[in-house]
């Protein structure tokens, strides 16, 4: 027996990363990406990549669970609510509202429960919604140009 807790990641190399350096899909030997789409493409990317590595391995009972009482933050709720999140942004680049997909405001997270289908449609609804930004997105090609609602820029 050790003094030492559970592990909580994967990583061997340096125990205070959450993936070892040659497993982790983020890392790039590279040089970084060329230009400012490019660069803002990478960040959302590993982004997006970092919380379903956080996910990744855990049961629905897990992914519900919330962080600390009273809270209603839990991984699953978080899936759920960067669905919404990227709903939104299409919102800001097309100016059409949408519907949210929960339901009522905070039931993204207020109504999460264990149950490994509401896991596996959080993970079909960040999916979708995700393809659906970068494809809008993709239509906007010009950091400066200026999209409808409030006249935001798309690096913004």
């Amino acid at each position: 027996m050790t003094d030492q807790p559970d592990r909580w990641s994967q990583a061997t190399v340096y125990p205070d990363m959450w993936a070892d350096p040659d497993d982790d899909p983020r890392n790039s030997d590279g040089p970084s990406p060329e230009g400012e789409i490019p660069t803002y493409d990478d960040y959302l990317t590993d982004y997006r990549t970092t919380l379903l590595m956080k996910c990744d391995g855990l049961d629905a009972d897990q992914l519900a669970r919330r962080s600390v009482p009273p809270s209603t933050m839990s991984l699953l709720g978080l899936l759920r609510h960067l669905a919404e999140v990227e709903r939104d942004w299409r919102t800001w680049i097309d100016g059409e509202p949408l519907a949210k997909l929960y339901g009522r405001r905070d039931a993204d997270f207020d109504d999460v429960v264990a149950d490994q289908a509401q896991v596996d449609d959080a993970l079909a609804d960040l999916a979708h919604e995700q393809s659906l930004t970068d494809a809008a997105l993709a239509a906007h090609p010009d950091p400066a140009e200026r999209l409808v609602k409030d006249d935001i820029s798309v690096r913004e």
